[in-house]
């Protein structure tokens, strides 16, 4: 007998520090993905093969809100006290909790703020977060 999965959007959660984020994009509204360069290798003149493996556990993670959500302002909020005494930091915790995926991160930031789109119907904005210290769980 075949194996049936099912996905539900409204089963991953999102929290940057106290704050859950809603207001999600209509389609992807979350990408993670690793900052370094994972492993690498350089090939000697002899052909023999060294690999470096890259130690660090920094993320880039995208979050695609819509234009009317409460979470940009929050967004906005740690981006402009970041900027101005440093202390716009915050943690990630993202959970999916009928694929039992969980990615969580002890130090984020606001790396890049959303582009401001103004338009006849409901844009996205989409915000670009560094994650130190992150790991898949």
């Amino acid at each position: 007998m075949s194996r049936v999965t099912t996905y539900n959007h409204r089963k991953v959660t999102c929290a940057f520090g106290r704050h859950m984020v809603s207001g999600f994009a209509d389609d992807s509204f979350i990408t993670i993905e690793a900052a370094g360069d994972g492993t690498s290798f350089v090939i000697g003149a002899d052909g023999e093969v060294a690999r470096s493996i890259d130690p660090s556990r920094v993320y880039t993670l995208k979050i695609a809100l819509l234009q009317a959500s409460s979470t940009n302002s929050y967004l906005q909020r740690m981006y402009d006290k970041d900027k101005d005494d440093g202390a716009g930091t915050f943690t990630v915790n993202i959970n999916d909790i009928l694929g039992r995926e969980k990615f969580v991160g002890a130090l984020a930031w606001v790396a890049k703020p959303a582009s401001w789109v103004r338009g006849k119907a409901q844009n996205n904005r989409e915000w670009e977060i560094a994650v130190a210290e992150g790991e898949f769980k």
